[in-house]
């Protein structure tokens, strides 16, 4: 059965990859994306660097992603409408990467902005429950000890806020965040109506490297459906 669900995938993507498949390169695929992608936002810096924990208390810092394409967002499993659609496009987007070579290229990252009311028993439930694969996905929160805003405050060193109301609830934006091998912040997608495909594209233009020569015969990600 899942041949068969793979091969309509390779069938509706073969139109939608004739333009990615030309490109060879970071910043013809970041060009391709900013002409047929609205919701994409190229960036290139340092991404901020942070110190958490998941619910069985492992410390994960950007040290321990380095080799990764880390895909990135924040959530807090109370919300009551966008971060559970949130969470299940990652999840979309992480069964067409894990469907090729990439799986083991590429960390997805929930962070939990609410570390006080998301209990390790509550982390463990949500990734299963909207669909994200524990094998290349972490649920992260702020360590023991650590301010009980240590995430929020992480939110907006990537550049969008979690603000508490007084009904306990918090106004956000959506943003996916994606960060090289290096730890080097490269792009943002917003919202929810970005394309999984062009996505997917420029997660691979990433793992394989910022650069290749024209006519490289290394295959990409479409080759493998």
């Amino acid at each position: 059965m899942r041949e068969v669900l793979l091969g309509i995938v390779a069938m509706l993507l073969v139109g939608a990859l004739v333009a990615p498949a030309a490109a060879h390169s970071l910043d013809e695929v970041d060009a391709m994306l900013g002409d047929k992608e609205k919701y994409f936002q190229p960036i290139d810096k340092p991404g901020p660097d942070f110190a958490l924990q998941t619910a069985d208390g492992r410390a994960v810092g950007r040290a321990d992603l380095r080799g990764k394409v880390v895909v990135l967002h924040f959530i807090y499993t109370s919300c009551p409408d966008v971060c559970p659609l949130h969470a299940e496009k990652i999840a979309g987007v992480q069964k067409l990467v894990n469907a090729t070579p990439m799986k083991d290229r590429v960390t997805f990252v929930t962070v939990t902005t609410d570390p006080t009311n998301d209990t390790a028993a509550v982390m463990r439930d949500y990734g299963p429950t909207h669909g994200l694969d524990p094998a290349n996905w972490l649920f992260l929160t702020a360590r023991t000890g650590d301010p009980e805003d240590t995430t929020r405050k992480l939110a907006e060193q990537f550049g969008h806020k979690f603000q508490r109301t007084a009904d306990g609830y918090q106004m956000h934006g959506i943003v996916t965040h994606v960060i090289d091998q290096e730890g080097n912040w490269k792009a943002n997608f917003h919202g929810l109506n970005f394309d999984d495909v062009n996505f997917v594209t420029f997660v691979n233009a990433l793992t394989n490297g910022t650069s290749r020569p024209h006519g490289h015969a290394e295959k990409k990600w479409w080759d493998f459906f």
